[in-house]
């Protein structure tokens, strides 16, 4: 797998959940969405980097770990 196939399958899945701004998810439940053998890989951690750099997604600190959440304005 690619990482277009991982960054469209994240972004998919955000947007079925109805996951925009003001209401967020861990980013370990992100993970959840890839299979098993993807989920501690490098391609997966650079995917969710390139998302976040192209602002789909926004990011917060919360409960001590990560949250993200789809960006409305993208």
């Amino acid at each position: 797998m690619d990482k277009k196939f991982i960054m469209i399958r994240f972004l998919r899945k955000l947007i079925n959940l109805n996951i925009w701004g003001g209401r967020h998810t861990e980013l370990t439940n992100l993970k959840k969405y890839i299979p098993k053998h993807l989920r501690g890989q490098k391609i997966t951690e650079e995917a969710i980097k390139d998302l976040i750099e192209m602002e789909f997604l926004n990011t917060k600190q919360s409960t001590g770990q990560t949250h993200i959440s789809l960006n409305s304005k993208k």
